[in-house]
């Protein structure tokens, strides 16, 4: 149990970090497309550095952003409310949180299906971005691996905390 738990966090911390990479690209390509509309504007037209497709990059960027930073920060940014749960046991508390972090799997079980199924869709009716044209397919494909780990992280995670007591993070 403590491997695929260990083999879990690893994937999980690493998709952590590519929900930080894209968070900062998505930041860089806001800045620069307000920068080159500024710049296209003051000079009328003259210099036209335009981003063509840079709304779809960030829009893109900040789906990839909550779904990746999602399936490792479940088990470690939950707000705990002690007015509720000031006069429970250790163990109550940890199934209370077993319970909720439960349905963060249900869920991710949930959005899987549905992005799945929209790579169906998206495969048989070739759709495409509007601006670059890059097939839909890729981007649900990773939104439903994401979803997935999230589904994945969060059973892990409660199946912790109801077996083996309150887990530090």
């Amino acid at each position: 149990m403590k491997a695929v738990a260990r083999i879990i966090d690893r994937i999980t911390h690493g998709m952590h970090l590519m929900g930080g990479f894209f968070l900062i690209a998505m930041m860089v390509m806001t800045l620069f497309d307000v920068f080159t509309r500024g710049l296209f504007t003051i000079t009328n037209g003259t210099v036209d550095w335009t981003i063509l497709g840079g709304i779809e990059m960030v829009k893109y960027s900040l789906l990839f952003t909550v779904l990746f930073i999602l399936p490792h920060s479940v088990s470690r940014s939950q707000v705990i409310v002690d007015l509720f749960t000031e006069r429970l046991s250790s163990q109550a508390k940890n199934r209370l949180e077993a319970v909720y972090i439960f349905c963060f799997g249900l869920m991710g079980v949930g959005m899987s299906y549905g992005f799945y199924h929209l790579v169906e869709e998206a495969a048989m009716s070739y759709e495409t971005t509007q601006d670059l044209l890059i097939p839909l397919t890729y981007f649900y494909g990773v939104a439903c691996f994401a979803t997935a780990m999230l589904a994945v992280s969060a059973v892990a995670y409660t199946s912790r905390l109801l077996f083996c007591g309150k887990v530090e993070s």
